[in-house]
């Protein structure tokens, strides 16, 4: 098979050759080029014609969201970035794939040689994963902001008293941010609380939660350990931690624990959508997002047996349809839908009247 292209854009000469390294080490890829800022970046690409890219997100002479947003509107590929574990970062990151990066990897703290070669794994699976998503073209290079913008303002009200009863459980990874904000954005204010599990590392979810609240008409929030799950809120799992379910007498509360990582997730699908079918059975609704590998898959057949009521994202909508597909396949799916008539449905089941009774 022929090995996967890479071009690695970085303003550091140190990290341009651990990532050279780390992907000249694996028998499925190589780095056919580097480039020092995004103007070098552009004669690479066009010479080489890489698969991927790797894009750090400040750099000299052109910033690297700039450069993303070009690239994505004239000439889009698949893009994974390359973020500072700190609050500027973790919001750039957020912005990046609103922009149509497929994905992002951490660098560390302290260490950095060290700490680039323990990233090694995530890194390169993360390289395969973009190499086989789809990457579509940015009309405005300014990602889907607007369009979330117009649906917030559209977003119809009036669910009716089920808010009170439903909880909508997401679970997402590759792609997902997007696609978990194109369902939000189309929730009215008086929606069923939605607990959401994103695979993202630590330290970038609260940007994303902040994000997200400024474009709902739901309020938005990393989820914090004991506290309640109210109508008309979404709680995100934060990263490097487990999010759960569990009852306190009448009401749900939401369990965030530093446990192991499950199907090497923290947080995990798995973990939230079996809270879902143990704790709230036939009053949850499942939805299983664009993502990489089988995470939540086996959960989510269990929310269905326990009575709740499932959907998945359909092949052509997704970025990667891993997680989506291994669901269907497990039977644990009612029903398979475009991402834009996701939210739609899920408004239109807690509307009905016979048709709520999941």
């Amino acid at each position: 098979m022929a090995k996967t292209r890479v071009v690695v854009v970085d303003d550091s000469a140190l990290v341009r050759s651990l990532l050279t390294e780390i992907i000249n080490r694996q028998s499925d890829m190589e780095c056919v080029g580097v480039a020092s800022d995004p103007l070098v970046a552009r004669e690479v690409i066009r010479e080489q014609n890489p698969d991927v890219i790797t894009l750090d997100v400040e750099m000299p002479r052109m910033d690297g969201l700039e450069f993303l947003a070009k690239l994505m509107r004239l000439r889009p590929m698949p893009v994974v970035m390359v973020s500072t574990m700190t609050e500027r970062g973790a919001e750039v990151a957020v912005r990046a794939l609103e922009l149509g990066a497929v994905d992002f990897v951490a660098k560390p703290k302290v260490g950095l040689s060290d700490g680039m070669r323990e990233l090694s794994q995530e890194i390169t699976d993360k390289i395969r994963v973009a190499a086989s998503a789809k990457v579509r073209r940015s009309s405005s290079g300014t990602g889907t902001g607007g369009d979330s913008s117009a649906r917030k303002r559209s977003a119809s009200g009036n669910v009716g008293r089920l808010s009170t009863e439903k909880i909508i459980f997401i679970g997402a990874s590759t792609g997902g941010t997007e696609a978990t904000k194109e369902v939000l954005v189309s929730m009215p204010a008086d929606s069923p609380a939605l607990v959401i599990t994103q695979h993202m590392p630590a330290g970038f979810t609260k940007s994303y939660a902040t994000r997200l609240n400024g474009l709902c008409r739901i309020s938005v929030k990393e989820a914090e350990d004991r506290e309640r799950i109210l109508p008309g809120h979404a709680y995100i799992a934060p990263g490097g931690f487990q999010l759960r379910v569990e009852r306190s007498g009448a009401n749900y509360i939401a369990r965030v624990e530093d446990t192991p990582p499950v199907n090497r997730h923290k947080p995990s699908v798995e973990v939230l959508f079996k809270s879902a079918a143990r704790v709230v059975g036939p009053n949850a609704i499942g939805v299983m997002l664009t993502g990489m590998g089988a995470d939540g898959a086996t959960a989510m057949k269990e929310m269905r047996d326990a009575g709740s009521y499932n959907l998945a994202q359909d092949e052509a909508s997704c970025v990667v349809f891993g997680m989506p597909r291994e669901a269907i396949a497990a039977g644990a799916t009612h029903e398979v839908l475009p991402l834009t008539q996701i939210a739609p449905k899920l408004i239109e089941r807690l509307r009905g009247s016979a048709g709520n009774r999941v």
